[in-house]
């Protein structure tokens, strides 16, 4: 008898995997807490110039199946139907529920629905926190990445915006309202599109450990340039100098192409204290590389800081105050000298999420119980090659997955597309066979 799957999460992840699942005979409880299917988080904004980072000829759901999102664009909204362009991410948050509900018409009755909150996860059960059980032969987490840090004091007067994604979170912000940012990523990008959009003309100071913006894209697809064994092998020093000699011969965009499908083997591959370097001296590099902006956007942005109205500081964060009409932070330059304080109308924390899995009210009872256990590094939890949650004890749970953000820690490339839908197919496998053995 095949037995179903829960899936927690109903975002891009989750609703994915359901489909697949669906594609290959197994049942699945689709379980989300709010209600909306397939979207999620990174495919929710309404707004048009927030768009995906990735061209659209990369963007398909389904692996093996490059052309999926191309031609569903091309079927319902051929403006936006260039291969190498960046779509709106809107667009894409509705390619995903076309094909969810797709997959549902095609194979009823195989993907359950189930508007709700996991509260734990049972021996045979996910139990919802309305006391409802659903009963399933595995789990699945895929529960994206953890809420945002709180970056200033409890109460105060309101002026720091610590979710920057909740709805209707910036639409106190005035019109000539000067703002402080944490965090000079992606998402800082994100806000101040968003803020330019509803006539904002004041100025944002955005404040990072390094001062490092996202780089842009080429005009066109870079061709992967084959890494060299130098750069694959060795101490991180070696391989950083050869990623340097390649990127000034080669172009720094094909060097990272050629990276991008050994990436995840390579971080499998590595030692704790190889991970630790690399997080404590390169991550910040890396992600500015990799995650990187569509030219349009990288644009605006140069425009913004020419202006005047856009400033990028590097430095650590120190004291904030609310005070009566804003937010007053200290901060200490990287260069150690002394600086005024930063202040604004407004703070807007996009230092990205929180980093403490064992604090999550699903993960932390599964650790103290030591049916799961942090990897060495506390990214999250502790995973063998398939993606099966690794007790106390090293063994692996038969019947608990993770899927997405929460497996950083094990294949760390798990938040792109691409990745997680290649992801998502080895899992599809070890469930069909699990599901009918």
């Amino acid at each position: 008898m095949r037995t179903r799957t829960a899936i927690i999460g109903g975002g891009f992840s989750g609703a994915m995997l359901a489909a697949r699942l669906a594609e290959r005979g197994v049942a699945s409880a689709l379980i989300e807490r709010t209600g909306e299917f397939g979207p999620g988080v990174a495919y929710s904004s309404q707004f048009d110039r927030h768009l995906l980072n990735v061209r659209s000829s990369r963007m398909s759901a389904v692996e093996g199946r490059p052309d999926d999102f191309v031609r569903w664009l091309k079927a319902h909204h051929r403006r936006h139907a260039d291969a190498d362009g960046f779509a709106p991410r809107r667009l894409y948050g509705s390619y995903v529920k076309d094909r969810l509900a797709a997959v549902e018409a095609a194979h009823p009755g195989l993907i359950e629905r189930v508007t709700g909150e996991a509260a734990a996860i049972e021996a045979s059960a996910v139990r919802l926190a309305d006391g409802r059980g659903i009963e399933a032969g595995a789990v699945v987490l895929t529960t994206g990445n953890p809420a945002p840090n709180v970056a200033g004091p409890s109460g105060g007067t309101g002026r720091i915006i610590d979710d920057p994604w909740a709805p209707a979170a910036l639409d106190r912000i005035g019109a000539d309202d000067d703002v402080v940012i944490l965090g000079s990523g992606l998402t800082m990008v994100d806000m101040v599109l968003w803020l330019q959009a509803q006539g904002w003309r004041g100025k944002a100071t955005a404040l990072s450990r390094r001062g490092l913006k996202p780089r842009e894209h080429g005009v066109g697809h870079d061709a992967p340039v084959p890494p060299t064994p130098a750069l694959t092998a060795g101490p991180l020093s070696a391989r950083l100098a050869e990623g340097r000699r390649l990127a000034e011969q080669e172009g720094w965009r094909g060097v990272m192409e050629g990276l991008r499908p050994l990436t995840a083997g390579l971080w499998t591959s590595a030692d704790s204290a190889t991970r630790a370097r690399f997080l404590r001296h390169l991550r910040p590099w890396w992600d500015v590389h990799r995650h990187r902006l569509p030219p349009a956007i990288a644009l605006t942005i140069e425009a913004l800081e020419a202006a005047g109205r856009l400033e990028i500081l590097a430095g650590r964060i120190g004291r904030l105050d609310e005070t009566g009409d804003g937010v007053a932070l200290d901060w200490r330059p990287r260069d150690g000298a002394r600086r005024p304080r930063l202040a604004g109308r407004w703070l807007i924390d996009c230092s990205g999420p929180g980093h403490d899995p064992a604090a999550d009210p699903l993960i932390g009872p599964l650790i103290v119980s030591g049916r799961a256990r942090l990897d060495a590094l506390r990214l999250g939890l502790a995973l063998d090659p398939s993606g099966r949650v690794l007790r106390a004890d090293g063994a692996p749970d038969e019947r608990l997955f993770v899927l997405g953000p929460p497996a950083r820690g094990a294949f760390w490339e798990t938040t792109a597309v691409p990745d997680i839908r290649s992801r998502i197919e080895d899992l599809a496998t070890a469930l069909a066979g699990a599901s009918s053995g």
